[in-house]
Order: C-alpha cells, then structure tokens, then sequence
C-alpha cells in the first residue's frame, strides 16, 4: 500500500510539474485566454502521434460548433490523470473505464461522453504473442514473460490480471517475469522486439499499430479475448459549472450532425473513426469494470508492481 501511495504521489508531482504554469491556472472558461484543459491518458504514448493526435479532430469539431477553446495534453500516466482532474489540473479528461471509477468514486469525475462505434460503446482487451510461439491460450501464459501497461488500465491491466486469475494463474507467482511498458503501444513493441513472450493491449491499439505498419499482423496472434468492456469515456470535472457541462454534452451528443463537420473529425480511442458520441450513456454500464477492479487488491498490484521492479 505505501509503494502504491508512493506512486501515485510521484505520478502527480510528474503531472503537476509539466503542466505548471499554465494548465494551473484557476479559471478555464473556454476562451482563447483560458481554455478548457484536457487531460488524456497515455493509451497509445504521449507524442503528437499517439493519444493527442486521437482526440485532436473532434475537440477541434467541437470548437468549430461552440466557440470553446481547449488545450489537450497527455498525462504521464493514467494515475497522474486521476490525480490531475482530482487536484483541480483538468476540466475534462479521457479516462480509461477503470481509471474513470476512481475519479468517479472520489467524486471528481462524472460522464461527458463515449464513443459510438457500429452502433455500441464497447471494447475489448486481448493478449497477443508472436505467431509461431507455442502459447494456444491463457492457460499457456504460465511461466512465460508478460509485459501490461499502466496498472490503473482496464485493457492493458485489469482485465488480463483477471483471465490469469480465472485460468488459475497467480501472476507474481507464475509468470517468469512482468515487465509494466506504461502503454499499450509499448507493450506491443515489447513483444514484436522479443523482449517478452505475452503482450497485453486493447484490439483498438493492436489494429491502430497494424494500420501505421509498426507490427505485421501476419506476426502476430491472440490468444485471449475479454468480455466487452464499456468504450473508454470522456468525463467532465464534476466542478464544472452546470451550464457548460450542458453545453459540452449537448455539443458532444451532435458534433456528427453538425454543418461543416467531416466524419473525419469524428474520432475517438485509437483514433478510430467512429458514429458519434453517446452522452446519456449509464454510469451502471461501468460496474463490470468496478468488479473487476475490486479483485485487484492493492496488496496484489503492490507484489506485481516488486515483481516488475525486479528487472
């Protein structure tokens, strides 16, 4: 529990020192002075290429309806996110469904909107290895190198800690060695460079490393596949006050419909072109997140967090 605490001080003071001066500053009103801060997790990395570039279209589609101004950076971690919007360093952030519960359970988070995509605001968390690797399925993952993300991520983390669970697999005990990459990208080039046997990434970041050429998917292949997960959510800071919050939802909810508008602009997690946003989706749609994380004790991501120190 201290190493945990210790972490997520560090994740914030690693979030703060960044973003000072100017993300600090006490009123975000969405003018050009004072632009709304965005706060992205680290899902794809924090370059211009990675999670930014994600999410740049369509705050640009919503400026060009609204005339809100927003200013998006990437946290350093999806701890430092939660800490960011909790500490008052973010207006809306894009959480991962996990990390959104413990923004949402500190009363700092509440839904601003998920992604629609083929008509549902799903996703799914695999676990992929190279192709000609003898590893059929989970219960294959024992004794063999496993790198995750970020240990606050539902699709990089949390629900493949769970398939090893339910296989029977104790993950510090079991596994010959853990490697945490911070990313779902990482964890990919981990595999693909031999560093490890057992990759852990969502299907939306697999099929976004395949479409920029970073793995040759003829390399690659799955070897489990979770249950479908609620689309990783934007959430607005719950002191926000209540008319721009309705305005933001209402501009989420049509930024599709909205002239001038290209389906180009219409982006969401991995990048992906989506429908259009969702904003009266059910908080109750995140509870299979809550459960899976509520089987992650701090006692055990702490000894997962040692076995990975111990490189």
């Amino acid at each position: 529990m201290k190493h945990l605490l210790t972490s997520a001080a560090a994740a914030l003071a690693l979030t703060v020192a960044p973003l000072s001066p100017a993300f600090a500053q006490s009123v975000a009103d969405g003018s050009k002075e004072r632009p709304l801060r965005v706060l992205l997790i680290p899902a794809d990395g924090g370059t211009e290429s990675g999670t930014k570039a994600d999410y740049l279209p369509v705050f640009n589609a919503i400026s060009r309806t609204t005339g809100l101004q927003f200013d998006l950076k990437v946290g350093q971690s999806y701890g430092a996110v939660v800490e960011g919007m909790c500490n008052q360093l973010a207006d809306i952030a894009f959480f991962g469904p996990v990390s959104y519960v413990q923004a949402h359970q500190r009363g700092c988070a509440q839904l601003l909107a998920v992604g629609v995509e083929k008509g549902a605001s799903i996703y799914y968390a695999g676990m992929f290895a190279k192709a000609d690797a003898p590893i059929a399925g989970v219960q294959d993952v024992k004794g063999k190198r496993v790198a995750f993300g970020d240990v606050n991520s539902a699709s990089s983390f949390t629900f493949q800690i769970s398939m090893l669970l339910d296989a029977g697999i104790d993950p510090v005990r079991d596994l010959a060695a853990i490697r945490m990459t911070g990313s779902h990208a990482n964890s990919l080039a981990a595999l693909v460079q031999g560093q490890v046997d057992v990759a852990s990434l969502s299907f939306d970041s697999y099929e976004k490393a395949v479409k920029q050429g970073a793995v040759d998917p003829k390399t690659i292949k799955v070897i489990a596949r979770s249950p479908a997960i609620p689309y990783p959510p934007l959430a607005l800071n719950s002191k926000l006050p209540e008319a721009l919050k309705t305005q933001l939802k209402s501009a989420f909810s049509t930024v599709n419909k909205a002239p001038g508008i290209t389906p180009d602009m219409i982006r969401g997690y991995g990048g992906a072109k989506i429908d259009g946003y969702d904003t009266q989706f059910s908080e109750a749609e995140f509870n299979v997140a809550a459960q899976k994380l509520a089987l992650l004790t701090d006692e055990l991501k702490g000894r997962i967090l040692k076995k990975a120190a111990e490189r």
